[in-house]
C-alpha cells in the first residue's frame, strides 16, 4: 500500500513538471517566434508612384547619307565631331568623275534658267503692251463713237437700224438703177429721163449714207473688241507669267538641280557628325554610306510600357533616368509622346513611350541603356505601409500588426503604390504601429494564427 502512494506521487511530480517545461516551452517558442519577426514602423511621408521600363538613348534625329551616283570624292569637309547647320556642304565628288547624265543637267540648268527669265521678261513686255493697247483703242472707241454720233440718218431711214436701212436702200438702189437703164438712152432734155436720174442720184446717196452708218456703227464695235482684248491682255500679265508656266520650267530646273546634286553631300538639318566613311581619292557607287549626322540637341528615350500601365502615363509627367554605363548619377526628363498604338510581342501587348532627357549631358550618349521611372503620382503626408508587409486574405488586402507581442490582423484599403510603399486610405492603423514585413506561412495563408483573436 505504501508502495503504492510512493508510484501515485511519483507520476504527479512528472505530470506537473511536464506540464510546466511544455508551457516553459510554448513560451521560449513564442518568445522566439516574435523576435523573428522583421517588423518596420507605420509612417506618414511623401509617396512617390512611378512606372518603370528600360529604353535605348537615340538622337532627336539621325540621318545617315549615301552616294546616289558613282564618282571619286574629290573633298571631304567634316570630321567626327563637326556641329554642321542645315545645307551645309560635306563632301563632293570629282566632276570629271561623273556620269554623263549628271555633266548634261549642267546646261539643262542654265537652259531652264535662261527660260524662266525670259519668261518674266516676256510677260512685263506683254504687260506694257497691253498697258499701250489699252490707251490706243480707248481713244479709237471714243473717236469711233463720236463719229457715230455725229452721223446724220436720213429721213427715210430713220426707226431702222443700220443693217435694215441698208437693205432697204439697196432694194431702192437696185428699183432705181433699173427704171433709169430703160430710159438712159433718151435725149438729156427728155424729162422722164430726168426725173429717173435724179431719183437713181437719191437712191445711191440715200444707199451710201446707209453704208456710211453701218461702217460706223462697225467701226465702233471693232474699237470696243480690241480694247476689251487689250484689258484681258492687261489682265493675263499684270501679275507675271501664270502660275502654270512657272511650275513647269521650275520643275525642269529643280529635275536639272537634283541631278548636279547627286555630286555633293549636304546635311539635311543641323546636327552633329557621329561618323565619317569616306575619304579624298575613293572610288563610290550608288548606295556607297559616306557620312552619317545626329541632332544630339535634344536626347530621347523609347521605352516599353505594358498595357496595364499606359493609361497611367501623360504627355509632361516627370522622369528619372539611371545609366549603367554612368555610375551615381541621376538624370531627369519628361514624357513627350505616348504611343496611341501597341504592338504585340510574344502575345504581350506594350505601348512605345517616349521620354527627353532635359538635363543631359556629354556622358549620355545615343544607344546607351538607361533605366526609366516614370512619376505617374506625388503624394505628401500620407500614411504608408511597406508593400512588402501586404497581404491578401479572403479578397481582401490585410496587415499584420505587432501588438503587445502579438501579431494582429489589421484590414485595410490602398490607394496609390509606389515600388516600396502604398497610401493607407482605411484602417486601424496608427503611425509607429510595427507590421510585420514576414508573417509566418500558416497564417499568412489560411488567416490569423491561433493566438489572434478572431472577434477582434
Amino acid at each position: 500500500m505504501k508502495k503504492r502512494w510512493v508510484y501515485v506521487l511519483l507520476l504527479l511530480v512528472i505530470l506537473v513538471g511536464g506540464g510546466l517545461g511544455f508551457r516553459q516551452w510554448q513560451m521560449n517558442r513564442q518568445a522566439a517566434q516574435n523576435s523573428a519577426f522583421q517588423t518596420e514602423p507605420v509612417a506618414r511621408g511623401e509617396l512617390i508612384a512611378t512606372v518603370g521600363g528600360t529604353g535605348t538613348v537615340r538622337a532627336n534625329q539621325t540621318a545617315i547619307l549615301a552616294w546616289q551616283t558613282s564618282g571619286t570624292v574629290e573633298a571631304v569637309m567634316v570630321q567626327v565631331g563637326d556641329p554642321v547647320s542645315e545645307g551645309q556642304e560635306l563632301a563632293t565628288l570629282r566632276r570629271d568623275s561623273l556620269p554623263q547624265t549628271v555633266i548634261l543637267a549642267q546646261a539643262e540648268l542654265t537652259e531652264a534658267k535662261k527660260a524662266l527669265d525670259d519668261l518674266y521678261t516676256n510677260a512685263e513686255t506683254a504687260k506694257t503692251n497691253a498697258m499701250q493697247a489699252i490707251a490706243r483703242y480707248a481713244d479709237a472707241v471714243r473717236d469711233a463713237q463720236y463719229r457715230l454720233d455725229n452721223f446724220t440718218v436720213p429721213s427715210n431711214q430713220a426707226g431702222m437700224d443700220a443693217i435694215e436701212a441698208l437693205d432697204k436702200m439697196k432694194a431702192n438702189l437696185d428699183a432705181a438703177r433699173q427704171a433709169f437703164e430703160a430710159v438712159k438712152n433718151r435725149p438729156l432734155e427728155d424729162a422722164l429721163r430726168k426725173e429717173l436720174k435724179e431719183k437713181l442720184d437719191t437712191a445711191q446717196s440715200d444707199y451710201n449714207a446707209a453704208v456710211r452708218r453701218v461702217e460706223l456703227e462697225y467701226n465702233l464695235q471693232v474699237a470696243i473688241s480690241n480694247l476689251e482684248k487689250a484689258r484681258q491682255d492687261y489682265e493675263k500679265w499684270k501679275d507675271g507669267p501664270s502660275q502654270e508656266d512657272i511650275a513647269a520650267i521650275e520643275a525642269r530646273i529643280a529635275a536639272a538641280q537634283a541631278t548636279l546634286n547627286l555630286a555633293h553631300l549636304t546635311a539635311p538639318f543641323s546636327g552633329t557628325i557621329t561618323e565619317v566613311k569616306v575619304k579624298p581619292g575613293d572610288q563610290v557607287a550608288p548606295g556607297t554610306v559616306a557620312i552619317r549626322i545626329d541632332d544630339l540637341s535634344r536626347l530621347l528615350v523609347d521605352v516599353r510600357i505594358s498595357e496595364v500601365d499606359v493609361n497611367r502615363i501623360q504627355v509632361g509627367q516627370d522622369a528619372n533616368l539611371l545609366f549603367d554605363a554612368i555610375l551615381n548619377k541621376t538624370y531627369r526628363g519628361k514624357v513627350i509622346e505616348v504611343s496611341p498604338v501597341g504592338t504585340v510581342t510574344q502575345g504581350v501587348v506594350d505601348f512605345i513611350v517616349t521620354i527627353e532627357l532635359t538635363d543631359a549631358d556629354q556622358d549620355v550618349k545615343p544607344a546607351m541603356t538607361a533605366a526609366v521611372n516614370i512619376v505617374v503620382n506625388q503624394l505628401s503626408d500620407v500614411l504608408l505601409v511597406p508593400n512588402r508587409a501586404v497581404r491578401l486574405s479572403g479578397g481582401k488586402r490585410i496587415v499584420y500588426v505587432l501588438r503587445n507581442g502579438q501579431p494582429e490582423t489589421v484590414p485595410i484599403t490602398l490607394g496609390a503604390s509606389s515600388e516600396t510603399h502604398s497610401e493607407v486610405l482605411e484602417g486601424d492603423l496608427q503611425v509607429g504601429d510595427l507590421v510585420i514585413l514576414n508573417p509566418p506561412t500558416v497564417f499568412e495563408q489560411n488567416g490569423p494564427p491561433p493566438w489572434v483573436n478572431r472577434n477582434r
